[in-house]
């Protein structure tokens, strides 16, 4: 007799199970309103500080605004029966501030919530979830000019936002995030200034991530002080970081960036403190003295969700001496204190923003997430690929885009197979859009747009993705 323990003999095709995911997982794709919305204009809408930096000249590929995007605006109607068709559960957009309060301060704009209760009327009658971001990057201008995130009193603004909304969509709203990934608003806008608003300077990132997180914190209470039913949340961008060798020095580089990529965040919003190593490092860059006394105890107020979005793994090395930083990273940088570190290409596949594609990252950052910070339910509230998509005969064929899909889902379920408590995944994105500096020049969708008809015509992904959906999990491999 056989040992059923023992392994096949070479030549015997195994038959693998499918891959299921727990019941009632919730199957999502997601937008931004700034890169889908469009009317700029209009319904009583100001500017945001993407608006401005998307009109300097030299700031964004090409000059390409966010004026028209998708038109989602008008397109409403349209886009959601295109979910529903795609067999979405959920669908993870944000309400843009200065469509719902121009100028960042003062009563609402009646005409802008109104957009967003149509659209939380029409996602519920095609049985969609909404799941409503606060802040996805599109700080209104006038907040700006009187001194954007580095200055305390945004932070407080962003709690009567958060508040007028809630007041507006609550009783149809169960989740609810603050922030869509503070770290780029704080390093990319405020640091390396590669993003709106554009400007460059260490300290000043330093202090918008710190009132970010105190706008969050502000947040989280106002939500739960109008509706103690809501499931409340933040969603931070997470890196696996991993020195380039054995080295010392590199391990050490690993620490700083991983100080500065994920444990800002983590260790603020989910244990109340900021890490003492990472203190250490932005020694030169500021002395802390923005954060006062009961700022960190507000800021990890507590939470019933915590979203993840993931992407890529960072590979770094210690500074080499008078060595010409990559492009990306020249300075100004959006590492103050650690600008000399070197990140590493490793020669694996990468997306069309070269970025390489590591689905075992995605096991790696939920699991110390869960096992080092927190017991409470996990998301992947963005994951997803750039590539160089082509329209033939009327059809999409997007070959790379669904492979990066698969990986990453069985990457997500080893992470539930291995105790952690993930319970649903969004997909980035549901359609083209406008990708921030690089325009339209670089495709995330499931969906493609002609930016100049707005058609759009569901890639092969996002019929494999229907399909994932239908059957709650992947087909053996």
């Amino acid at each position: 007799m056989s040992n059923p323990a023992s392994p096949p003999a070479v030549g015997v095709v195994v038959d693998r199970p499918p891959l299921t995911f727990p019941p009632g997982f919730l199957w999502g794709a997601a937008t931004a309103a700034y890169q889908i919305e469009g009317a700029a204009a209009e319904g009583g809408r100001t500017p945001s500080i993407w608006d401005t930096f998307s009109h300097t000249p030299g700031r964004v590929v090409e000059g390409h605004t966010g004026d028209v995007a998708c038109d989602h605006y008008h397109r409403m109607g349209s886009d959601v029966a295109l979910m529903a068709e795609l067999g979405l559960r959920s669908y993870r957009f944000s309400v843009s501030w200065p469509r719902v309060q121009p100028g960042g301060t003062g009563p609402a704009n009646a005409e802008g919530l109104d957009f967003y209760r149509r659209l939380v009327d029409e996602l519920l009658g095609h049985g969609i979830e909404p799941w409503l971001t606060l802040y996805h990057w599109d700080l209104p201008q006038p907040l700006e000019d009187a001194g954007g995130w580095p200055a305390r009193d945004t932070a407080a603004r962003f709690a009567d936002y958060a508040t007028l909304v809630s007041d507006a969509l609550g009783d149809r709203v169960r989740y609810w995030t603050t922030l869509n990934e503070p770290w780029c608003s704080a390093f990319l806008g405020y640091g390396s200034g590669v993003h709106a608003p554009g400007r460059s300077d260490g300290a000043d990132a330093v202090r918008a991530g710190h009132h970010l997180m105190l706008g969050h914190g502000l947040a989280v209470q106002a939500l739960r002080a109008a509706r103690p039913s809501a499931e409340v949340g933040v969603t931070v961008n997470l890196y696996p970081v991993t020195p380039a060798s054995d080295a010392p020095a590199d391990a050490d580089a690993a620490r700083r960036i991983d100080g500065l990529a994920n444990r800002f965040f983590l260790d603020p919003l989910l244990r109340g403190s900021y890490p003492a190593d990472l203190m250490a490092d932005l020694a030169g860059v500021t002395d802390f003295g923005h954060v006062r006394d009961g700022d960190l105890a507000t800021i990890s107020t507590p939470l019933d969700v915590v979203g993840v979005n993931y992407y890529s793994r960072h590979v770094v090395a210690a500074p080499v001496p008078d060595a010409e930083p990559e492009p990306y990273w020249r300075a100004p940088s959006c590492w103050p204190g650690s600008e000399d570190v070197r990140f590493v290409t490793r020669g694996v596949p990468v997306t069309d923003m070269n970025w390489e594609i590591d689905a075992p990252g995605l096991v790696e950052t939920l699991r110390r997430v869960h096992e080092e910070y927190t017991d409470l339910p996990l998301y992947v509230t963005e994951n997803g690929s750039a590539f160089v998509d082509e329209v033939v005969d009327g059809r999409v064929e997007d070959a790379d885009r669904l492979a990066y899909f698969d990986a990453h889902l069985r990457a997500a379920h080893e992470a539930i197979e291995a105790g952690v408590p993930l319970r649903g995944y969004f997909a980035w994105s549901l359609m083209d859009n406008f990708e921030w500096a690089w325009g339209y020049t670089k495709r995330f969708g499931m969906v493609h747009v002609d930016y100049d008809t707005q058609v759009r015509i569901p890639k092969s992904s996002a019929r494999w993705y229907a399909e994932v959906i239908r059957r709650n999990g992947l087909a053996a491999q």
